[in-house]
């Protein structure tokens, strides 16, 4: 490892500090008990009786504990004006709610100091090549950050119903033949890279609107 360091000379990142660690910390275990629940609810169907009851309890337990998460969450982004101000930003784009802006301040905070071009790469929604001499192969994604790709995706759906321009960007694929999950992930690397413009230049979704 410290041969590989020695060679690639990677950029240094300062350590989180410690209010940044304990907001990874909470969101990380509301991402744990999101993960688990569907499997709770699962085990509902064929159960009966006092084991039903018993499962719809931890359900109503775990859902307590996201919520109390959530608030938690709230209230200590919202304490620094920092935070405050990048959450205010993203959310104001249409599709963005509290649990993708946290999720890309906290999992992605690159986000705003590099090039679209490696945003889109350190999130995993950058057309990669596959060639091998004058072999072309299709172009893929992969890699990147598999949690923060998953909200994004999330918040790209709904972006493809209410923000402009990825509703017009979406539909100009899916007219041009482009698969569905294709159409999306385009829409993906477009929304993660308005968002990246936002938050570089400090510039709100409504303010680009009545620029635009």
């Amino acid at each position: 490892m410290a041969h590989c360091a020695d060679v690639m000379r990677p950029t240094p990142r300062p350590l989180p500090d410690a209010p940044t660690h304990e907001l990874r910390a909470r969101l990380g275990r509301r991402q744990h008990l999101v993960t688990m629940r569907p499997a709770a609810q699962h085990r509902l169907a064929g159960t009966s009786g006092r084991l039903t009851q018993d499962i719809e309890a931890h359900i109503a337990w775990r859902n307590a504990r996201i919520a109390t998460l959530d608030g938690d969450l709230e209230t200590l982004l919202r304490a620094s004006p920092l935070w405050r101000e990048n959450d205010d930003l993203l959310q104001s784009v249409p599709g963005i709610g509290p649990v993708c802006a946290r999720t890309l301040l906290l999992e992605l905070p690159e986000l705003g100091t590099l090039t679209r071009q490696h945003i889109a790469a350190l999130v995993g929604v950058a057309p990669l090549n596959c060639d091998s001499g004058t072999l072309r192969g299709r172009r893929t994604i992969w890699g990147g950050r598999a949690h923060v790709r998953t909200v994004l995706y999330m918040g790209t759906l709904v972006a493809t119903r209410f923000h402009p321009q990825i509703k017009a960007f979406y539909q100009r694929l899916l007219a041009a033949g482009k698969r569905k999950k294709v159409a999306l992930t385009a829409c993906m690397h477009k929304l993660v890279t308005i968002l990246n413009a936002m938050l570089k230049h400090r510039t709100s979704w409504h303010a680009q609107e009545v620029h635009n």
